[in-house]
């Protein structure tokens, strides 16, 4: 009996071996998503901060992710020094997620780096980087999507859908999101989070 693929298109043997070995790849992935999913139920930051790390993530115990977040896979995520991501947020990760240092992401962002080709024949899945800047702050239910770059210190309204590249400094809101003002701030200083007792005792495992 001839096997096919999705679009009817019949599979050589090594061919199939090679779907065999992919959907494998989809099991251990997704076993991985829903330990790490239980493991932001975790009441104790400072558990989930070491369990993250040991799964991929790259986070210095200086930043925080916050109960409830979701990821699809966890090694091409880099966050950087005092940074706070809040509750019931989604890193993709199946390309790289590049945050800067005292970012405040808030609840239920949503930041993607991979979505489907609605222009290709066969709907195949494309990816681009997510890089963002140092001092952003992203309000609730922002959607950020592949291959955009938010400068520094650039805010994200709460609901915004960013489709493109945001400047330094610059306000965006709404869907898509766009200009809408500017920062008054001319030089940044500020930390997002206070310097607390398990940062402290998180350097010692640096």
């Amino acid at each position: 009996m001839a096997i096919s693929d999705k679009q009817g298109n019949s599979l050589s043997p090594i061919q199939i071996i090679g779907k065999l070995f992919g959907r494998l790849a989809n099991m251990i992935l997704e076993i991985e998503m829903y330990v790490l999913l239980i493991v932001g139920y975790i009441p104790f930051s400072f558990i989930r901060m070491v369990i993250y790390r040991m799964a991929g993530i790259q986070i210095p115990f200086s930043s925080v992710i916050n109960h409830g977040a979701r990821f699809y896979a966890s090694t091409n995520i880099k966050i950087g020094d005092d940074c706070i991501i809040g509750e019931r947020v989604v890193l993709d990760g199946r390309d790289d997620i590049t945050i800067g240092n005292h970012v405040d992401i808030a609840s239920e962002v949503m930041i993607y780096n991979s979505e489907h080709d609605i222009h290709n024949p066969t709907f195949d899945a494309i990816s681009a980087p997510v890089v963002i800047g140092d001092y952003v702050f992203i309000g609730p239910r922002a959607i950020i999507l592949p291959g955009v770059t938010i400068g520094r210190g650039a805010v994200i309204g709460a609901g915004a859908v960013v489709t493109k590249d945001v400047p330094p400094d610059t306000v965006v809101g709404g869907v898509p999101a766009k200009p809408i003002g500017m920062r008054d701030l001319k030089e940044y200083g500020y930390r997002v989070r206070r310097v607390g007792f398990f940062e402290v005792i998180g350097k010692l495992f640096s």
